[in-house]
């Protein structure tokens, strides 16, 4: 069994003084965020152009490292994502982005919560209204350029709900891992494909019809035909999963993490 004791980690990143007031903002949505589906944080410093972020550890790490999920797993994690979407699409909040599988993190607690809210709501530019920046994870009118909103975090969920069901990238066509597709330069084609061609579908007879439903619903094209956050929190496909039962993710985690020794101790 893997030690469930909590411990802390301190990150250091090189900062700007350009990207010093963005961060700060960041900060500031942390602390007003009273969820236990965020990591929590417990403070940061600046020295000289370095800023390190003290928060929870999460000895599980991210989705994005793990093969295909199985969806019983799926389910109690999407319970945690869509209840953390809910919350944050008040009013006060706005729209946060980067929704991604490296930005879903779990622990041998069974715990799964969310991290990297990416650019702050706060700044002078709202993040519902500006683009800024590309990863495979956005929504077409987001890659396309147009505004946003709360619909499009939707889509980021669905395609990253998507991707960790299949074991792989959605688009087929994209050989790529949810690691190295968060950022792309403008000449990516998945930035061709995603506004242009019909969203993909998971394949026949191989999951359930709530979840392929859930899916389906998350990935419409137009952003209005998407449910809203706080509907996913009463999607059938959530609700059977909406048991509180810890443990099931909590032994897939460890039992992952087990595999993973193994494999290492082989090589």
């Amino acid at each position: 069994m893997e030690d469930c004791t909590p411990r802390d980690i301190v990150i250091p990143l090189d900062i700007t003084l350009e990207l010093q007031k963005q961060i700060m903002s960041e900060l500031e949505i942390l602390y007003k965020c009273d969820s236990s589906y965020i990591i929590g944080f417990y403070g940061a410093f600046f020295v000289e152009n370095r800023i390190s972020i003290c928060t929870e550890f999460m000895d599980g790490g991210s989705l994005d490292v793990y093969s295909r999920i199985p969806e019983h797993v799926l389910g109690r994690i999407s319970v945690a994502v869509s209840a953390f979407k809910g919350f944050v699409s008040m009013p006060h909040f706005g729209s946060l982005a980067d929704v991604k599988p490296s930005n879903m993190l779990v622990n041998t607690r069974g715990q799964v919560k969310l991290c990297d809210f990416g650019v702050s709501t706060q700044l002078v530019n709202s993040i519902a209204k500006t683009y800024v920046g590309t990863n495979a994870y956005m929504a077409p009118e987001r890659i396309s350029g147009e505004q946003y909103g709360i619909h499009s975090d939707v889509w980021s969920f669905g395609i990253s709900f998507m991707e960790l069901a299949l074991g792989r990238f959605p688009y087929p066509q994209v050989r790529l891992h949810s690691f190295s597709v968060s950022r792309l330069l403008p000449s990516h084609p998945i930035l061709c494909l995603v506004p242009s061609q019909d969203p993909p579908v998971l394949p026949v007879g191989k999951f359930s019809e709530p979840f392929v439903h859930f899916i389906t619903q998350c990935m419409r094209k137009l952003p209005n035909e998407r449910p809203a956050p706080e509907e996913l929190m009463v999607h059938p496909f959530v609700m059977q999963y909406n048991d509180r039962n810890a443990e099931v993710v909590s032994m897939w985690v460890c039992r992952m993490l087990e595999e993973r020794r193994s494999q290492q101790g082989v090589q």
